[in-house]
């Protein structure tokens, strides 16, 4: 898609961030589980306050993705102690979210190509994400991008216990 720009989220956009979090989770799993649930971990996770400091710390990094002036997605990676299982040399992939007028036109894989440019900068040696057991093209998605299961850990979506696969990358350096 022409005109695609990626640009590193501050806080003077942190109004933008916490709506198109909400907008983009509630869309993906709103239908999937119950509302109380996803209201009770939504209060959490994309409040003004968490989300003011995941931008504070130094080891996250948002970035928006915009087709001309309109943000249509966006992505955060942990490095160091901020990733949720600290794999060392790990670039963790913890949120990839798009509008859904905007999927299906391969912003995805070019979100997932910025990202592999910025590991690869950061000289990374694995790339990695949870991802729910049932976003079964999330899924597909990541294993056409050469992502593996290496494990799984429990996520809590409000008191629903669910599971996470763990899928990695290993990046080879330049010189391999």
């Amino acid at each position: 898609m022409n005109g695609l720009q990626f640009e590193k989220c501050t806080l003077n956009e942190l109004e933008c961030l916490q709506q198109l979090s909400l907008t983009t989770f509630i869309k993906a799993f709103g239908d999937q589980n119950s509302p109380i649930d996803m209201d009770a971990y939504c209060q959490v996770a994309f409040s003004r306050d968490k989300l003011k400091n995941e931008l504070k710390n130094e080891n996250s990094i948002f970035y928006f993705v915009k087709s001309g002036e309109i943000v249509v997605g966006y992505f955060k990676l942990n490095t160091e102690k901020a990733q949720t299982e600290p794999i060392e040399d790990g670039l963790e992939i913890e949120r990839i979210y798009l509008l859904s007028p905007y999927q299906g036109q391969g912003i995805g894989q070019l979100m997932f190509n910025k990202i592999f440019e910025l590991a690869r900068k950061m000289k990374k040696t694995h790339l990695w994400l949870g991802v729910w057991e049932k976003n079964y093209g999330a899924i597909r998605f990541y294993e056409r991008n050469g992502f593996k299961v290496f494990g799984k850990h429990s996520f809590l979506l409000g008191k629903d216990l669910q599971m996470d696969l763990m899928m990695e990358l290993i990046l080879l350096n330049d010189d391999e």
